[in-house]
């Protein structure tokens, strides 16, 4: 049975970064993937994400998942994006979920939302 038979109908984070480690090592590519190395592969991979879009207005962009073509195109790419970046956090020992909240967490204090802190009822001036 292959590792892909026994996958979880819904894959998690870390069985998906498992699998890009067994992936990688049974092709010997570990010594290609080290930080810079694996950094600028998710770059050029964002790049030919953001390439899909290029040149379209606003509208043709909201359109893009609805056109069978570029849907597929653009699952490929989030695909080879989220892949990199797993590999990327992988080698430097970043959890990307602990590293999403703890972004998400300061954001909210740096920017609160408008309103934010307010006593309920409290007018415009409160």
């Amino acid at each position: 049975m292959s590792e892909r038979e026994t996958e979880p109908a819904d894959p998690t984070l870390e069985s998906l970064r498992r699998r890009l480690t067994e992936f990688a090592a049974a092709r010997s590519w570990e010594p290609f993937h080290t930080p810079k190395n694996l950094a600028a592969a998710l770059t050029v991979e964002a790049g030919e994400l953001l390439e899909i879009f290029q040149w379209l207005t606003p509208e043709q962009a909201a359109a893009v998942m609805s056109e069978p073509d570029l849907a597929y195109r653009v699952r490929d790419e989030v695909a080879d994006v989220l892949a990199y970046l797993l590999q990327f956090c992988t080698a430097v020992g970043v959890d990307p979920l602990t590293a999403l909240a703890a972004k998400i967490e300061r954001n909210e204090l740096r920017f609160p939302a408008p309103g934010a802190g307010k006593r309920p009822g409290a007018g415009a001036g409160g």
